[in-house]
């Protein structure tokens, strides 16, 4: 039997927004071709992970040699030439040069394998009973049931019988989800819902503190206070906790800085995951990075590193990461002298200036949340849409489940003129998402 997916029928089980798909020919740079012959600006980056556009001539010149070559060969079996490459590529990118790199295919992976190389660094110091992983109420860090439980996605986590019977622990530092900040507005002392949740689960039972240094999806942007990072990672130092620092969406350009933490100093992680930008939408890729000595206190105690899974470091990945890598340096990504990004945040100030649906933006580098009226996003996604725009929804991320908002994320080489495109469509369909609601 044909099925004709337009006809409403399909056996494929995949996530859906609201409005249909586009039926498209091809991609190139920041532009999505439809298949009508329209062309449509990805100004989000697919789901903020193609970084340097589709269809990069290095990238793409890469995988088709190393296709002609050798796509899987088990590093446990053959020479990992091409991720032994690219590890020390990764680390050097992220200015954590000495770092060892765990690479799996996915950020959800990268996150579990951060839990389990901190438990076993735990453990390897002898603080057996430190498992515990403590997390914020807004935040977002895979989709496995375990890390979703751990996360605060209000609209994916599990129900509470699927739960394992943890959940987040803190409040962020950002308007609205603070319950009972004392201040009119976050500041640095907000840390202290960090030290209150350890001291509540007990200092000995706690492994790590896991968050976002900039807040991903599931807030659209949210930036933590000046030195709220640091803060954090004094508190983890003062009770001997580890601080993993999830950067598979932030890392590797899209806030401006190599990593989000890199806005703070004195914030660096015992942990880190990429993912997003590492892969960059060619091949699911994923990097676990932990600090030397903590590498070291893990092998030297004999104990048995976790499991990448079956497609991880492979050579199609290694020869794809190193492409992406140099794209990337090639851009100046890597500097940590100065915030990149400055006229994208620039041109969404000026579209959602005084604007009457629009209730907040936020953001920085390549990466901002505009947060509009309750009831518009339909409409949003299909005007932008029309006007050849492609933007990504967020939304239900307040504590009553409420909030709905476009991600404004393109890709780190967007040329200046699709960013002169993007300002002025988004200022075209903000304006025709208020008449359209008047």
């Amino acid at each position: 039997m044909t099925v004709n997916p337009a006809a409403g029928t399909s056996q494929l089980l995949a996530a859906r927004l609201q409005i249909p798909p586009i039926s498209y020919s091809h991609a190139f740079g920041s532009w999505v071709f439809g298949t009508d012959g329209k062309r449509y600006l990805d100004g989000a980056s697919g789901i903020v992970n193609v970084n340097i556009g589709h269809a990069h001539p290095v990238v793409v010149d890469a995988l088709r040699e190393q296709v002609g070559i050798c796509t899987y060969a088990s590093p446990g079996t053959f020479a990992p030439t091409q991720m032994e490459q690219l590890a020390a590529a990764t680390a050097r990118a992220v200015h954590r040069p000495d770092d060892r790199v765990m690479f799996t295919p996915t950020g959800t992976h990268a996150t579990e394998a951060a839990i389990s190389l901190a438990r076993l660094v735990q453990r390897a110091r002898g603080e057996e009973g430190r498992h515990k992983i403590l997390t914020s109420t807004l935040g977002y860090h895979g989709n496995s049931a375990f890390v979703l439980a751990l996360s605060g996605h209000r609209s994916r986590r599990p129900h509470p019988d699927d739960s394992f019977g943890i959940a987040p622990a803190f409040d962020p530092p950002y308007p609205n989800q603070h319950i009972g900040c004392p201040f009119p507005t976050c500041r640095v002392e907000c840390a202290q819902t960090v030290r209150d949740a350890i001291v509540n689960a007990g200092p000995e039972t706690v492994a790590a503190v896991l968050m976002e240094p900039v807040n991903g999806t599931t807030g659209g942007g949210y930036v933590p206070p000046a030195g709220y990072l640091r803060a954090v990672r004094e508190i983890c130092d003062e009770y001997g906790v580890l601080f993993i620092q999830d950067e598979v969406l932030t890392g590797l350009g899209r806030t401006g800085l190599p990593l989000a933490s890199h806005h703070t100093p004195g914030a660096d992680a015992d942990i880190i995951t990429l993912s997003k930008g590492l892969g960059a939408g060619y091949v699911p890729l994923a990097a676990t990075m932990l600090a030397p000595q903590l590498a070291e206190d893990i092998m030297s105690s004999g104990k048995w590193l976790p499991l990448m899974g079956t497609m991880s470091a492979t050579p199609l990945q290694g020869r794809a990461g190193l492409a992406v890598l140099s794209v990337l340096e090639d851009l100046g990504t890597f500097d940590r002298d100065a915030v990149k990004g400055s006229a994208v945040g620039q041109l969404v100030a000026d579209a959602a200036r005084n604007h009457p649906l629009v209730k907040d933006v936020r953001g920085i580098g390549y990466f901002y949340g505009i947060e509009l009226v309750p009831g518009t996003i339909g409409d949003a996604m299909r005007i932008t849409r029309s006007n050849g725009l492609l933007l990504y929804p967020h939304a239900g991320w307040h504590p009553d489940h409420t909030g709905e908002g476009l991600l404004v994320a393109p890709p780190l080489n967007a040329t200046d003129a699709d960013l002169d495109f993007l300002g002025e469509s988004l200022r075209k369909s903000l304006a025709q998402l208020s008449e359209r609601t008047n």
